[in-house]
Order: C-alpha cells, then sequence, then structure tokens
C-alpha cells in the first residue's frame, strides 16, 4: 500500500479517506493503523449523502456489529446507523470527477492500480 501511495503522490495526487467517525475517531483510525494519509470526518454523513451513498444499516445486523465491538452510534455521533458505501474517486485539477467506483457489496473495490493509470492519463 506504501508504493501505491508513493506513486499517487509521484503523480502529484493525494489520496484522502473520509469516514462518518467523529473527528477523534478518525484520528485515533489513522494514527492506530499508522495511515499515511489523511482521514477526514463526514460528520452525519454530508457529504455520503451528496454523492448518493448513504444507506442505513439493516436492523438485524446492529446486534453483530455490537458484538463484533463496533459502535456505530459511539464512532459517529449520532442515532442513524447510517454508513456510507465504500467508494473512489480519483477527481482533476478542475474538479471533475474522472474515475468512480461504489458498488453495493463492500468486498469489491477499485484496483489501486486503476487510480494510479486515470492519474498517468491526466498526467499525460
Amino acid at each position: 500500500m506504501q508504493r501505491i501511495i508513493a506513486e499517487i503522490n509521484e503523480l502529484g495526487a493525494e489520496l484522502v479517506a473520509i469516514s462518518p467517525e467523529l473527528p477523534d475517531n478518525t484520528l485515533t483510525m489513522a494514527e492506530k493503523n499508522g495511515l499515511a494519509f489523511q482521514v477526514l470526518s463526514d460528520k452525519g454523513n454530508a457529504y455520503a449523502r451528496q454523492c448518493g451513498l448513504v444507506y442505513t444499516l439493516a436492523e438485524e445486523l446492529r446486534p453483530l456489529y455490537k458484538n463484533w465491538g463496533i459502535d456505530l452510534p459511539a464512532n459517529n455521533g449520532d442515532t442513524t446507523f447510517e454508513l456510507p458505501l465504500p467508494a473512489t474517486y480519483v477527481v482533476d485539477q478542475e474538479s471533475r470527477i474522472v474515475l468512480s467506483f461504489a458498488d453495493a457489496d463492500y468486498t469489491r473495490r477499485l484496483e489501486p492500480s486503476e487510480v494510479v493509470d486515470a492519474l498517468k492519463t491526466l498526467a499525460a
């Protein structure tokens, strides 16, 4: 992952993650995992909502999350049980989205190499 981040930075871009967690929780998560990029707080999923990425965690899944030690109300600072779909965007210097990926199946993610390829295309 560090190699990909270095390559992204070499191409003049920056990797940023956005989470619905409260700012203290995003900072703790970034420090705990030694992340080499910023994790921004999207309180109340305001930005994710603008992107059409917000869903409400099903009632029957909430006890499972709690059993796994995931306290969404405490982490996110609200009681909505709303989460954003994982999404990846490459945005150019004119704020245009040049690559986007989102999937309702959270296990499917955009390959980092596709982000690098999009950045190389922008740089060309």
